[in-house]
């Protein structure tokens, strides 16, 4: 398909998209026929933004700029569209579990669709740069923020569909734990690490299915913080223990893991870490209470080294903005 550009000299696309938290998989079995399903929340802070306008030639600038000139190249490639200069204007720290990957590969696929006049949506961005294909919460981020559940991955292939997507509420808080010189699996040794795990036991994948449909989901729509992390932590802990060999422990950082315990000796709701980390997270009620804690970590020898910072819930999903210049327009379109 050959494309020429409506796009004048000028002219460009902005896109923000959020991070989100990959909060565990359901069903490592896949003995219902789909595997994986997973839970997540779209956040508002680390997030990706980037501006895309017609060039000359390819160039990118900012941080990941690299990875962002790599999808770009390879999306014009696969739809025939010209170059493009990039300006990556914020980005989700790569590697850390917090979705970076995705969501950059989204807001340049559909940055580059707002550009040109293509009808193409985040999901088919997914499938052309190969991303979610184990989970849908990236995609459902994107789309939509707030709180996610995917169906797990269809054999016949395609990202896997969110079944549920839900506000999640604008007072509670995550306290996340991050560790700059560290980094989570991904790539290749993300590939051997699932190939080397044994068998996921269907007997604890039904019960994780039972305990998100009749306790964690329930529990978003009720507002109730107990009942609700108790879920999540266990949920996180069961398969954190089954990832520990891949991954050194529970969680994958040891720094990571004793600040999470001290938050949790100060009553946090849940405990987990996002996708492989190595940034862990702990759930409270209150925004004063998480900052007031950040705030005390800090000061403590095992918050020393780490990133700490309590976000909320991110209830929107990405927002893409057509800014004509040459017109004197903006149209902005909040997804």
């Amino acid at each position: 398909m050959i494309v020429t550009p409506r796009s004048a000299t000028g002219t460009q696309v902005v896109v923000q998209a959020p991070a989100r938290l990959h909060m565990g998989f359901l069903d490592l079995n896949g003995g219902m026929g789909r595997r994986f399903g997973s839970l997540g929340v779209a956040l508002d802070a680390f997030r990706t933004r980037v501006a895309i306008a017609p060039s000359h030639d390819f160039n990118a600038t900012g941080p990941d700029a690299a990875r962002a000139l790599r999808y770009a190249r390879a999306l014009c490639a696969r739809l025939a569209l010209p170059p493009v200069a990039i300006r990556v204007e914020a980005a989700i720290p790569p590697h850390v579990g917090l979705g970076s990957g995705t969501q950059l590969a989204l807001a340049i696929g559909v940055g580059l669709a707002r550009l040109h006049g293509l009808d193409l949506e985040a999901r088919a961005v997914a499938e052309l740069t190969e991303r979610g294909a184990r989970s849908g919460i990236g995609v459902g981020a994107f789309e939509q923020g707030g709180f996610v559940l995917d169906g797990g991955r269809n054999p016949a292939g395609g990202t896997p569909p969110v079944v549920l997507r839900a506000e999640f509420p604008d007072a509670w808080r995550f306290i996340l734990v991050l560790d700059a010189q560290a980094s989570g699996l991904h790539g290749v040794d993300e590939l051997e690490a699932f190939a080397r795990l044994p068998p996921f036991p269907a007997e604890r994948a039904a019960h994780l299915c039972r305990l998100v449909l009749m306790r964690l989901l329930p529990a978003l729509i009720e507002r109730d913080l107990a009942t609700f992390g108790a879920a999540v932590t266990e949920l996180q802990a069961t398969v954190g223990d089954y990832f520990a060999p891949a991954q050194g422990g529970r969680f994958a950082n040891p720094a990571v893991a004793r600040a999470l315990a001290w938050l949790g000796d100060r009553g946090a709701a849940a405990l987990g870490q996002s996708s492989w980390g190595p940034t862990g997270f702990a759930l409270f009620g209150d925004p004063d209470e998480a900052a007031a804690l950040v705030d005390r970590l800090r000061r403590e020898p095992i918050g020393r080294g780490l990133r700490l910072e309590a976000v909320g819930a991110c209830n929107r999903g990405a927002a893409v903005e057509l800014i004509e210049r040459h017109a004197g327009a903006r149209r902005g379109v909040q997804r």
